[in-house]
């Protein structure tokens, strides 16, 4: 009986570790903008409100995100969540991204999304 126990246990602890590790911490929208070269290229999660939306036809979307602590804009392959949406975003921080006719200074390169 032990011994199937240890079976099934050892298995379902090694996903929960694989699956823990695998995810990245939620981060600060503050932090990210206090010292965006130490984010930078590496994947971040964030997460708050949508303040502002752009959709683009055949480039996707820009939006603004508040978390409480700061705002950052994520550019998105998939076009834009609407105003007052929650969504934690996953992607990578690049600086001086241009995207359609804008400028924009730190943004989160969106390569995941998911809204409530």
């Amino acid at each position: 009986m032990r011994s199937r126990r240890k079976k099934i246990l050892l298995p379902v602890l090694l996903f929960g570790v694989l699956f823990l590790t695998a995810c990245p911490n939620r981060t600060d929208i503050a932090k990210v903008n206090a010292d965006p070269g130490r984010y930078r290229n590496k994947e971040v999660l964030i997460a708050g409100r949508v303040t502002e939306s752009y959709g683009v036809p055949l480039l996707g979307g820009a939006y603004e995100l508040d978390d409480g602590t700061g705002k950052i804009w994520v550019i998105s392959r998939n076009g834009a969540p609407s105003r007052g949406t929650e969504v934690g975003a996953k992607g990578k921080v690049q600086s001086g991204v241009t995207f359609g006719a804008r400028s924009f200074g730190t943004v989160l390169i969106e390569s995941e999304r998911r809204s409530r």
